[in-house]
Protein backbone atom coordinates (compact mmCIF):
# COMPACT_ATOMS: atom_id res chain seq x y z
CA UNK A 1 0.00 0.00 0.00
CA UNK A 2 1.43 3.05 -0.73
CA UNK A 3 1.36 5.85 1.89
CA UNK A 4 -2.22 6.32 3.53
CA UNK A 5 -3.78 9.65 3.67
CA UNK A 6 -6.30 10.43 6.38
CA UNK A 7 -8.17 13.28 5.92
CA UNK A 8 -9.84 14.71 9.15
CA UNK A 9 -12.50 17.22 9.63
CA UNK A 10 -13.51 17.44 13.15
CA UNK A 11 -14.65 21.10 13.64
CA UNK A 12 -16.82 22.52 16.84
CA UNK A 13 -17.21 25.23 18.47
CA UNK A 14 -16.69 23.42 21.77
CA UNK A 15 -13.48 22.14 22.57
CA UNK A 16 -14.25 19.03 23.11
CA UNK A 17 -15.72 17.76 20.36
CA UNK A 18 -12.93 19.55 18.10
CA UNK A 19 -9.74 17.86 16.99
CA UNK A 20 -6.45 19.88 18.42
CA UNK A 21 -3.41 20.21 17.70
CA UNK A 22 -2.03 17.56 20.51
CA UNK A 23 -4.12 15.51 18.93
CA UNK A 24 -3.03 15.47 15.62
CA UNK A 25 0.43 15.08 16.89
CA UNK A 26 -0.05 12.39 18.79
CA UNK A 27 -1.63 10.34 15.76
CA UNK A 28 1.38 11.52 13.91
CA UNK A 29 3.56 10.36 16.14
CA UNK A 30 1.33 6.74 16.64
CA UNK A 31 1.73 5.80 13.07
CA UNK A 32 4.58 7.88 11.08
CA UNK A 33 4.07 5.75 8.01
CA UNK A 34 0.72 7.96 7.70
CA UNK A 35 -0.04 11.00 6.31
CA UNK A 36 -3.12 12.86 8.20
CA UNK A 37 -4.37 16.30 6.89
CA UNK A 38 -7.41 18.17 8.29
CA UNK A 39 -9.69 20.24 6.73
CA UNK A 40 -12.90 22.42 7.10
CA UNK A 41 -16.04 20.40 6.48
CA UNK A 42 -16.24 22.92 2.86
CA UNK A 43 -12.67 22.23 2.09
CA UNK A 44 -13.54 17.85 2.05
CA UNK A 45 -14.79 17.63 -1.01
CA UNK A 46 -12.10 18.81 -3.14
CA UNK A 47 -9.38 17.28 -0.35
CA UNK A 48 -11.21 13.72 -0.88
CA UNK A 49 -9.34 12.46 -3.94
CA UNK A 50 -6.08 11.00 -2.26
CA UNK A 51 -7.80 10.09 0.80
CA UNK A 52 -7.96 6.34 1.83
CA UNK A 53 -10.04 7.06 5.36
CA UNK A 54 -12.38 9.76 6.37
CA UNK A 55 -12.50 11.17 10.12
CA UNK A 56 -15.33 13.03 10.60
CA UNK A 57 -18.81 14.43 12.11
CA UNK A 58 -20.74 14.36 8.96
CA UNK A 59 -20.01 13.11 5.11
CA UNK A 60 -22.36 14.05 2.15
CA UNK A 61 -23.15 11.07 -0.07
CA UNK A 62 -21.89 12.97 -2.86
CA UNK A 63 -18.58 13.86 -1.42
CA UNK A 64 -18.50 9.52 -2.40
CA UNK A 65 -18.13 10.77 -6.29
CA UNK A 66 -14.61 12.04 -5.95
CA UNK A 67 -13.12 9.54 -3.51
CA UNK A 68 -11.96 6.94 -5.67
CA UNK A 69 -9.34 5.99 -3.48
CA UNK A 70 -11.52 6.28 0.11
CA UNK A 71 -11.57 2.91 1.78
CA UNK A 72 -13.09 3.37 5.44
CA UNK A 73 -15.52 6.32 6.66
CA UNK A 74 -15.15 6.86 10.78
CA UNK A 75 -17.45 8.79 12.78
CA UNK A 76 -16.72 10.06 16.24
CA UNK A 77 -20.72 9.44 17.01
CA UNK A 78 -22.54 6.40 18.50
CA UNK A 79 -25.00 6.56 15.73
CA UNK A 80 -25.09 6.56 12.04
CA UNK A 81 -28.54 7.73 11.04
CA UNK A 82 -27.49 10.83 9.96
CA UNK A 83 -23.95 9.55 7.84
CA UNK A 84 -24.71 7.59 4.11
CA UNK A 85 -23.99 3.96 5.13
CA UNK A 86 -26.09 2.07 1.96
CA UNK A 87 -24.44 4.35 -0.48
CA UNK A 88 -20.86 3.74 1.07
CA UNK A 89 -21.35 0.22 1.22
CA UNK A 90 -22.66 0.51 -2.54
CA UNK A 91 -19.56 1.41 -3.50
CA UNK A 92 -17.17 -0.99 -1.12
CA UNK A 93 -16.28 1.79 1.62
CA UNK A 94 -16.81 0.68 5.26
CA UNK A 95 -18.52 2.93 7.30
CA UNK A 96 -18.01 2.96 11.38
CA UNK A 97 -19.24 4.31 14.48
CA UNK A 98 -17.96 4.58 17.97
CA UNK A 99 -18.97 3.31 21.01
CA UNK A 100 -17.37 2.50 24.38
CA UNK A 101 -16.93 6.11 25.78
CA UNK A 102 -20.56 7.45 25.69
CA UNK A 103 -21.85 5.21 28.12
CA UNK A 104 -20.18 7.65 31.47
CA UNK A 105 -21.78 10.96 30.40
CA UNK A 106 -25.46 9.36 29.10
CA UNK A 107 -25.54 7.52 32.30
CA UNK A 108 -24.55 10.74 34.29
CA UNK A 109 -27.56 12.25 32.38
CA UNK A 110 -30.05 10.03 32.87
CA UNK A 111 -29.34 9.56 36.49
CA UNK A 112 -29.25 13.40 36.57
CA UNK A 113 -33.10 13.62 34.83
CA UNK A 114 -34.35 10.59 37.06
CA UNK A 115 -33.17 12.08 40.04
CA UNK A 116 -34.82 15.50 39.35
CA UNK A 117 -38.24 13.74 39.20
CA UNK A 118 -38.00 11.36 41.83
CA UNK A 119 -36.69 13.72 44.43
CA UNK A 120 -38.96 16.94 43.22
CA UNK A 121 -35.95 18.79 42.14
CA UNK A 122 -37.83 20.00 38.87
CA UNK A 123 -41.09 20.38 40.82
CA UNK A 124 -39.40 22.44 43.40
CA UNK A 125 -37.70 24.88 40.73
CA UNK A 126 -40.91 25.80 39.27
CA UNK A 127 -42.81 26.00 42.63
CA UNK A 128 -39.78 28.35 44.31
CA UNK A 129 -40.79 31.51 42.11
CA UNK A 130 -44.48 31.91 43.30
CA UNK A 131 -45.04 29.40 46.20
CA UNK A 132 -43.62 30.03 49.85
CA UNK A 133 -43.72 26.24 50.73
CA UNK A 134 -44.88 22.93 48.46
CA UNK A 135 -43.75 20.54 50.96
CA UNK A 136 -47.03 18.53 50.63
CA UNK A 137 -47.03 18.62 47.62
CA UNK A 138 -43.68 17.03 47.26
CA UNK A 139 -44.49 14.44 50.07
CA UNK A 140 -47.42 13.72 46.85
CA UNK A 141 -45.30 13.65 44.13
CA UNK A 142 -41.37 12.24 45.07
CA UNK A 143 -40.57 8.29 44.95
CA UNK A 144 -37.91 5.37 46.00
CA UNK A 145 -35.39 4.80 43.46
CA UNK A 146 -34.19 1.85 46.32
CA UNK A 147 -36.58 -1.28 45.36
CA UNK A 148 -37.90 0.86 41.91
CA UNK A 149 -37.44 -0.92 38.30
CA UNK A 150 -35.93 0.75 35.43
CA UNK A 151 -36.76 -0.50 31.93
CA UNK A 152 -34.07 -0.16 29.30
CA UNK A 153 -35.22 -0.31 25.88
CA UNK A 154 -32.59 -0.77 23.36
CA UNK A 155 -30.04 -1.86 25.77
CA UNK A 156 -26.69 -1.78 24.53
CA UNK A 157 -23.55 -0.53 26.13
CA UNK A 158 -24.84 2.40 26.85
CA UNK A 159 -27.51 0.44 28.37
CA UNK A 160 -25.04 -1.21 30.47
CA UNK A 161 -23.29 1.59 32.07
CA UNK A 162 -26.94 2.82 32.83
CA UNK A 163 -28.28 -0.09 34.58
CA UNK A 164 -25.27 -0.79 36.79
CA UNK A 165 -25.57 2.72 38.08
CA UNK A 166 -29.62 2.33 38.74
CA UNK A 167 -28.20 -0.87 40.10
CA UNK A 168 -26.27 1.02 42.73
CA UNK A 169 -29.62 3.21 44.17
CA UNK A 170 -31.23 -0.24 44.20
CA UNK A 171 -33.28 -0.36 41.48
CA UNK A 172 -34.23 -3.14 40.22
CA UNK A 173 -33.15 -3.34 35.31
CA UNK A 174 -34.69 -4.82 32.61
CA UNK A 175 -33.23 -5.04 29.28
CA UNK A 176 -34.80 -5.41 25.88
CA UNK A 177 -33.39 -6.18 22.85
CA UNK A 178 -33.93 -8.37 20.05
CA UNK A 179 -31.11 -10.50 20.79
CA UNK A 180 -30.86 -10.69 24.72
CA UNK A 181 -27.71 -12.20 25.77
CA UNK A 182 -27.69 -16.30 26.66
CA UNK A 183 -26.35 -15.78 30.35
CA UNK A 184 -27.20 -13.32 33.00
CA UNK A 185 -25.14 -10.10 32.07
CA UNK A 186 -24.24 -7.26 34.75
CA UNK A 187 -27.50 -7.98 36.90
CA UNK A 188 -29.96 -7.32 34.13
CA UNK A 189 -33.28 -9.19 33.76
CA UNK A 190 -33.28 -9.22 30.12
CA UNK A 191 -36.41 -9.74 27.84
CA UNK A 192 -36.75 -9.95 24.12
CA UNK A 193 -38.43 -6.94 22.16
CA UNK A 194 -41.48 -9.24 21.43
CA UNK A 195 -41.70 -8.61 25.12
CA UNK A 196 -42.00 -4.41 25.53
CA UNK A 197 -45.27 -4.10 26.73
CA UNK A 198 -44.92 -6.58 29.83
CA UNK A 199 -40.96 -4.65 30.37
CA UNK A 200 -42.91 -1.19 30.80
CA UNK A 201 -45.92 -2.29 31.99
CA UNK A 202 -43.86 -3.28 35.49
CA UNK A 203 -41.27 -0.13 35.55
CA UNK A 204 -41.12 3.01 37.32
CA UNK A 205 -38.80 4.82 34.85
CA UNK A 206 -38.43 3.56 30.96
CA UNK A 207 -35.78 4.77 29.08
CA UNK A 208 -35.49 4.94 25.24
CA UNK A 209 -32.04 4.43 24.01
CA UNK A 210 -33.11 2.92 20.18
CA UNK A 211 -31.23 4.07 17.59
CA UNK A 212 -32.97 5.30 14.08
CA UNK A 213 -33.89 2.30 11.84
CA UNK A 214 -37.07 1.49 9.70
CA UNK A 215 -38.01 -0.92 12.55
CA UNK A 216 -38.11 1.46 15.51
CA UNK A 217 -39.55 4.31 13.34
CA UNK A 218 -42.62 5.49 16.03
CA UNK A 219 -41.72 2.54 18.25
CA UNK A 220 -43.42 4.20 21.51
CA UNK A 221 -46.60 4.56 20.01
CA UNK A 222 -50.00 4.90 22.05
CA UNK A 223 -50.24 0.95 22.56
CA UNK A 224 -46.68 1.09 23.99
CA UNK A 225 -47.73 3.85 26.25
CA UNK A 226 -50.77 2.58 27.14
CA UNK A 227 -49.37 -0.41 28.29
CA UNK A 228 -46.60 1.95 30.81
CA UNK A 229 -47.63 1.32 34.34
CA UNK A 230 -49.16 3.88 35.66
CA UNK A 231 -47.23 7.38 37.27
CA UNK A 232 -44.04 5.82 35.62
CA UNK A 233 -41.26 8.21 34.15
CA UNK A 234 -40.44 8.20 30.42
CA UNK A 235 -37.33 9.20 28.59
CA UNK A 236 -35.47 9.36 26.03
CA UNK A 237 -32.15 9.73 25.29
CA UNK A 238 -32.12 7.30 21.62
CA UNK A 239 -33.29 9.36 18.76
CA UNK A 240 -36.45 11.80 18.40
CA UNK A 241 -37.84 9.48 15.29
CA UNK A 242 -38.60 6.37 18.11
CA UNK A 243 -41.18 8.09 19.67
CA UNK A 244 -44.48 9.33 18.59
CA UNK A 245 -45.08 12.61 20.09
CA UNK A 246 -48.47 13.33 20.05
CA UNK A 247 -49.08 10.30 21.58
CA UNK A 248 -46.41 11.16 24.68
CA UNK A 249 -48.37 14.09 24.73
CA UNK A 250 -51.87 12.26 25.49
CA UNK A 251 -50.28 10.07 28.21
CA UNK A 252 -48.72 13.01 29.56
CA UNK A 253 -52.04 14.44 29.82
CA UNK A 254 -54.17 12.15 30.44
CA UNK A 255 -51.84 11.82 33.87
CA UNK A 256 -50.90 8.23 32.87
CA UNK A 257 -47.44 9.24 32.86
CA UNK A 258 -45.72 11.09 35.80
CA UNK A 259 -43.33 13.14 33.25
CA UNK A 260 -40.74 13.01 30.47
CA UNK A 261 -37.21 14.05 30.20
CA UNK A 262 -36.27 14.28 26.47
CA UNK A 263 -32.60 15.23 25.30
CA UNK A 264 -34.03 14.16 21.67
CA UNK A 265 -37.37 15.81 19.93
CA UNK A 266 -38.94 16.88 16.70
CA UNK A 267 -38.35 19.50 15.04
CA UNK A 268 -34.82 20.51 16.92
CA UNK A 269 -35.58 22.95 18.19
CA UNK A 270 -39.36 22.80 19.50
CA UNK A 271 -40.81 25.74 18.30
CA UNK A 272 -41.15 28.69 21.16
CA UNK A 273 -45.38 27.58 21.55
CA UNK A 274 -44.72 23.68 21.02
CA UNK A 275 -47.09 21.60 23.52
CA UNK A 276 -43.85 19.58 24.41
CA UNK A 277 -41.59 22.96 25.32
CA UNK A 278 -45.01 23.95 27.80
CA UNK A 279 -45.60 21.14 29.55
CA UNK A 280 -45.34 21.09 33.15
CA UNK A 281 -44.31 17.55 33.40
CA UNK A 282 -41.38 17.71 30.71
CA UNK A 283 -37.23 18.44 31.11
CA UNK A 284 -36.02 18.87 27.44
CA UNK A 285 -32.18 18.85 27.00
CA UNK A 286 -30.56 20.20 24.19
CA UNK A 287 -29.64 16.80 22.72
CA UNK A 288 -26.57 17.37 25.18
CA UNK A 289 -26.33 14.01 26.95
CA UNK A 290 -23.09 13.52 25.53
CA UNK A 291 -21.05 16.34 26.53
CA UNK A 292 -17.93 15.38 27.93
CA UNK A 293 -14.81 17.30 28.63
CA UNK A 294 -12.85 13.96 27.30
CA UNK A 295 -14.90 12.80 24.75
CA UNK A 296 -12.33 13.87 21.83
CA UNK A 297 -9.43 12.11 23.30
CA UNK A 298 -11.27 9.25 23.88
CA UNK A 299 -12.44 9.26 20.19
CA UNK A 300 -9.23 9.78 19.08
CA UNK A 301 -8.32 6.63 21.00
CA UNK A 302 -10.95 4.66 19.25
CA UNK A 303 -10.59 5.52 16.10
CA UNK A 304 -6.21 5.21 16.80
CA UNK A 305 -7.32 1.22 17.59
CA UNK A 306 -9.56 0.90 14.51
CA UNK A 307 -6.49 2.65 12.44
CA UNK A 308 -4.12 -0.01 13.50
CA UNK A 309 -6.45 -2.20 12.31
CA UNK A 310 -7.19 -0.89 9.31
CA UNK A 311 -3.55 -1.16 8.48
CA UNK A 312 -3.26 -4.41 9.80
CA UNK A 313 -5.98 -5.67 7.97
CA UNK A 314 -7.93 -6.56 10.64
CA UNK A 315 -11.48 -6.18 11.22
CA UNK A 316 -12.82 -2.84 11.88
CA UNK A 317 -14.66 -2.22 15.40
CA UNK A 318 -18.51 -0.34 15.20
CA UNK A 319 -19.29 -1.66 11.38
CA UNK A 320 -22.60 0.24 10.59
CA UNK A 321 -25.30 -2.30 8.98
CA UNK A 322 -26.86 -1.08 5.84
CA UNK A 323 -30.22 -0.20 7.08
CA UNK A 324 -33.13 -2.84 5.92
CA UNK A 325 -36.80 -3.67 6.76
CA UNK A 326 -35.67 -4.84 9.78
CA UNK A 327 -32.96 -3.95 12.06
CA UNK A 328 -31.89 -4.95 16.10
CA UNK A 329 -33.70 -3.13 18.38
CA UNK A 330 -30.01 -2.56 20.55
CA UNK A 331 -28.83 1.10 21.29
CA UNK A 332 -25.40 2.60 22.05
Amino acid sequence: MNRPVVLISLESPHSFWRLSAEHERALSAAFPGVEFRTATEEAVPHQLAEAHVYFGWTFKPSWLFGAPHLRWIASPAAGTDHLPVAEAHSVGVALTRSYGFHGRPMTEHAMGMVLGFSRGLFMSQLAQRNRTWWKDDLAEEFFDLAGATMTIVGCGSIGGHLACAARSFGMDVIGVRRTPPVAAEGGIAWMHTSAVHQAVAVADVVVDLLPATRATDRFFDHDLFTAFKPRSLFLNLGRAATVDQAALLAALNAGHLRGAALDVFDPKPLPARHPLRLHPRVVLTPKSSTLSRTYMNEAVAFFADNLRRYLTDQPLNGLAEVPAARFPLVGG
